[in-house]
């Protein structure tokens, strides 16, 4: 038996798309905090279930976790954007849902791949909010053309930072993360998972490894 317990909803964004939601509710409560978890680009066949086996590890640890799909993903109404913009309006609607509804002193806001910029662009919208984690952030020259208008907003954030990368991501190297976070306001880590490329990263065999990071982070904060 697990222990938590799923529940679905629906949220209202600001300019009219209906977003499906999934809340795994633990039964024994650690921590006041709800985490959201943002999944990886819809074009390309991003959506909530890829989350599951995350959302249900940080409940098994006590956390309340909400995933959703983004717009035009699934049973959400709207239409994708191609980069990422009109999804930043979904990560805001979804939090102040979760401020107002799960009554959190405070929200992680978690993004996987181009979830990440998106999540990013919605961080200091939402007060809320008191840490972020990037589970493979595409900062590369090449993923650029379509999120690199998104760094600006996270890597000017005061509020503390995870980035979590495979050394084998295939979008952004070592160094390029580095380099961008050279420049990055406000507390700011890395964890570099030795061989792991950035799809890799992302499937079910990481899950366990993706939870005791975020896991880590939240006592750091």
């Amino acid at each position: 038996m697990p222990n938590y317990t799923l529940e679905s909803s629906t949220v209202e964004t600001l300019d009219g798309v209906t977003l499906m939601t999934r809340i795994f509710k633990p039964k024994q409560v650690k921590d006041n905090m709800v985490i959201v978890l943002v999944h990886q680009y819809s074009i390309m066949g991003g959506c909530q279930a890829l989350m599951k086996g995350m959302a249900s590890g940080l409940a098994e640890k006590g956390y309340a976790t909400v995933t959703f799909d983004m717009r035009g993903v699934g049973q959400s109404t709207g239409k994708p954007s191609l980069t990422g913009f009109a999804e930043v309006a979904d990560v805001v609607a979804v939090c102040n849902w979760v401020s107002q509804n799960l009554s959190p002193n405070k929200i992680l806001l978690v993004g996987s791949s181009a979830g990440a910029p998106i999540a990013g662009s919605a961080v200091d919208q939402i007060e809320q909010i008191i840490g972020y984690v990037s589970l493979g952030y595409p900062f590369g020259m090449m993923a650029s053309i379509l999120f690199g208008r998104h760094h600006k907003a996270i890597l000017q954030s005061p509020k503390p930072k995870l980035f979590v990368m495979g050394t084998e991501d295939g979008f952004t190297s070592v160094k390029q993360l580095d380099n961008k976070l050279k420049s990055a306001a406000g507390h700011n880590e890395t964890r570099l998972i030795e061989g792991a490329g950035h799809f890799e990263m992302e499937g079910p065999a990481f899950d366990a490894e993706m939870v005791k990071c975020i896991l880590e982070f939240i006592a750091s904060l």
